[in-house]
């Protein structure tokens, strides 16, 4: 079983920046990819960025593409999700997760964190 422990969200304006963090207990080598959800109140969670933990290749959602970036850092175990330019559609609370396979649904997902909340006014 693997614990994914979030932390870095909060209360921001418009246009300033956040840096998430999802600490992974343990990271076993059968973990493919590390991934961040975001869900607002009403609204499906949606797939915004995600890792691959072997060869470290990325993706973003269109909406988050060009000012954020995800990194893992394997010392640490831990995954960070740098936002720049936070806008109030920004707003939501966000997941990490992690995949013994891809990361491109809700669904092939195997572990969640407990969600971290981001508003940005």
């Amino acid at each position: 079983h693997v614990q994914l422990v979030e932390s870095g969200g909060g209360s921001v304006q418009t246009g300033e920046s956040l840096r998430l963090s999802c600490e992974a207990s343990p990271l076993p080598f059968s973990i493919n990819c590390l991934a961040y959800f975001r869900q607002s109140p009403g609204q499906e969670r949606k797939l915004v960025a995600h890792i691959f933990t072997m060869g470290g290749s990325t993706w973003y959602d269109a909406s988050l593409r060009g000012r954020s970036t995800i990194s893992l850092d394997k010392s640490k175990n831990t995954m960070f999700l740098r936002m720049n330019n936070l806008k109030p559609e920004d707003t939501a609370m966000y997941f990490c997760a992690a995949a013994r396979g891809n990361c491109d649904t809700v669904g092939q997902m195997h572990y969640w964190g407990q969600g971290t909340q981001v508003t940005v006014s």
